[in-house]
């Protein structure tokens, strides 16, 4: 028998966010009432662990269009004008070869393994990432995780008055061109962008401050303070006792919020091991200077 969310069984993960989602097949067809159901456990835990689910692309975009507008992969669309709505995290290819440290490609993923919240440089940044796992690693490969909405209510009141109404520029190529040299075609397609450096979650109030690799430095205030200001949060925020390391393991779907948390790579020998992971996203409701 089909089951909805209704039966399904929500662990909570960390202290500060974060639920396992278990009984449940997402590969189903998904009533309007199990979307609702999910849309509040990523506002309520920001991070969703689905593990033992098996969608193919087909039902992974489903599912992705489910939760909202899929947003088109920023690779392909700049750097080779074609739209599609998937990006592959890990160094298996299309025909099954692999590749190894030494390749390009491989090298420029190692920008993951920098702290950020994906799609921050784009004018309409990403609400959330849907994550399926097929090949892991047996060593390495974990991703960590991190709630800047915690870390914002751990702020001193001073703090958070001095920065709640500044804006951020965020820069894709500020980020990425310290591990590889980013195409010129997908760099002039990505110009830098201004966001909210703080931000409300529109359905429950809760505030949390808007960084990472690609947030370069504040608008109006030289680079060096700039500087000071964006690394103090960042190393506040990702404490070792406020971050989550998750392991993954084949048939994981994870869906976290991009809004609020923050992620990294861990690394892998991608001489050694095979890893195939299978990424969307969902569009924000609209840039962060118009919330």
């Amino acid at each position: 028998m089909e089951k909805g969310l209704y039966d399904m069984i929500i662990k909570e993960i960390h202290d500060d966010f974060g639920a396992q989602i278990s009984n449940v097949d997402l590969s189903i067809s998904i009533k309007k009432e199990d979307i609702k159901v999910i849309l509040k456990a990523i506002d309520d835990f920001s991070f969703l662990i689905f593990p033992e689910q098996s969608l193919s692309d087909d039902s992974h975009l489903e599912f992705t269009k489910l939760l909202g507008t899929p947003e088109p992969n920023h690779v392909a669309q700049g750097r080779d004008g074609i739209i599609n709505y998937f990006g592959t995290i890990g160094n298996v290819q299309p025909d099954g070869t692999v590749q190894g440290n030494n390749h390009q490609h491989t090298k420029f993923l190692t920008g993951n393994n920098m702290w950020h919240t994906d799609s921050s440089f784009r004018k309409v940044p990403s609400f959330v990432s849907i994550m399926m796992a097929y090949e892991v690693p047996e060593e390495g490969g974990e991703t960590q995780f991190v709630s800047a909405r915690s870390a914002y209510e751990r702020l001193s009141d001073d703090m958070k008055a001095k920065i709640d109404s500044l804006e951020v520029i965020h820069d894709y190529v500020f980020s990425r061109s310290k591990v590889a040299e980013v195409d010129p075609k997908h760099a002039a397609s990505l110009p830098p962008i201004t966001q909210k450096l703080v931000r409300r979650n529109p359905n429950t109030g809760a505030k949390n401050f808007y960084i990472g690799s690609h947030a370069k430095e504040i608008l109006g205030w030289n680079y060096d303070d700039s500087r000071l200001l964006l690394d103090e949060l960042l190393a506040e925020t990702v404490a070792d006792e406020y971050v989550y390391t998750h392991t993954w393991q084949p048939g994981d779907l994870v869906i976290w919020d991009n809004r609020c948390i923050l992620h990294r790579g861990t690394g892998y020998d991608a001489d050694k091991y095979r890893r195939f992971m299978r990424q969307t996203r969902v569009a924000g409701s609209g840039p962060t200077l118009e919330e």
